[in-house]
């Protein structure tokens, strides 16, 4: 892309942190009639027995909170795509907490498989599990995790119990940093729009080579999009197939990073707060933490990866790791040993993944 015809985003997603911290309209907390909702909602689905992944809109009614969560898919779709939901009691048992939780998000969106099992409802855990570099998933160790984008339009993280010490999420706008780049090193701004090779960690579709070619911004259709996941494509140069970065992209990373931690918004995740996020415009992370050695008291965060209806376009760069690229399709999530699951009915037929009625670690 000609540097010369790059401009600022003048959007509601080009927030800046500092300025978010002073502020609490980005924190919506639940009302007593919303959580009333819930309440029949769920008891109306363990009364017909439903299995967590048969429940739907249609069975999980919540009629008036419905049109509070429509307006928040919109204010992640065409807003600041960012917001979190504070106040969900914790006084359920394990079962009712993860149906509360999959009701909520059949509002937003469809779920999608989180690793090669099939997870559609992913736990976020010091797992402790020793794994290669190139194979590694940030979410199952107590690391601090570089900021970055998943592989769905909006990623909810629910604190079912935070951790002893750290653990901060931090959020920060890519159209900010795509700004600051802009604003600083206009002379750096046209590599973003570049194809870079990034690690699939080991999770590549049947067929695909050990890394995959994207860009970290783009656009399409006058529409933003900022994917990037500066981990994998450090991960990718441990690859001898993948050529190495030129010293403008060594600077180029190092400058995200700097402005990434500039520009963020930090918040510590209380237990009951849900955390949404556009991953089109918002990147994730979170500091190291040092968790409890007792068992029922480490942190534990609910995970979902959603396609959503009202998405945008994203450019035919992404369809390797998305399948899909137009607006409204459904799309992203991780393939399966036996093909692309993206569907909750493709999911009940091949249940290899977490069932609903294993445990979820906690």
């Amino acid at each position: 892309m000609n540097a010369h015809a790059i401009k600022p985003i003048d959007l509601p997603c080009a927030w800046i942190g500092a300025q978010m911290q002073k502020r609490s309209d980005w924190i919506r907390c639940f009302r007593a009639d919303e959580l009333g909702e819930i309440d029949i909602a769920l008891h109306a689905v363990k009364k017909r027995g439903l299995d967590l992944f048969d429940i739907t809109k249609d069975n999980f009614p919540l009629p008036h909170f419905s049109k509070t969560l429509a307006e928040i898919s919109n204010e992640l779709e065409t807003g600041r795509g960012m917001i979190m939901l504070r106040g969900l009691p914790l006084n359920y048992t394990p079962d009712e907490l993860r149906t509360v939780y999959w009701g909520l998000g059949a509002y937003l969106g469809t779920a999608l498989s989180q690793s090669k099992r099939g997870e559609l409802l992913g736990v976020v855990k010091d797992f402790q599990q020793g794994r290669a570099l190139t194979e590694r998933r940030g979410f199952q160790t107590n690391d601090g995790l570089l900021f970055h984008s998943d592989r769905c339009d909006v990623v909810g993280l629910l604190c079912v119990r935070k951790a002893k010490e750290g653990g901060a999420s931090r959020i920060v706008s890519a159209a900010a940093v795509h700004n600051e780049i802009l604003r600083r090193r206009p002379d750096l701004i046209h590599l973003f729009y570049d194809n870079w090779d990034h690690s699939w960690q080991g999770e590549q579709p049947p067929g695909s080579g050990r890394a995959m070619q994207r860009p970290i911004f783009s656009w399409r259709d006058g529409q933003f999009t900022g994917l990037f996941s500066p981990a994998y494509i450090r991960f990718a140069q441990e690859f001898p197939e993948v050529p190495r970065h030129t010293p403008q992209q060594v600077e180029a990373l190092q400058l995200f990073d700097e402005l990434a931690e500039e520009l963020a918004l930090y918040m510590q995740f209380e237990p009951g707060d849900i955390q949404l996020v556009n991953n089109h415009v918002t990147y994730h992370g979170r500091t190291e933490f040092t968790d409890y050695s007792e068992e029922d008291r480490k942190r534990v965060l609910l995970r979902l990866w959603l396609s959503v209806s009202g998405s945008r376009p994203i450019s035919p760069a992404y369809k390797e790791v998305f399948g899909g690229v137009e607006a409204g399709e459904l799309r992203g999530g991780v393939p399966c040993q036996e093909g692309w699951w993206r569907t909750v009915n493709q999911f009940r037929q091949n249940r290899t993944g977490v069932h609903a009625s294993e445990p979820l670690g906690w």
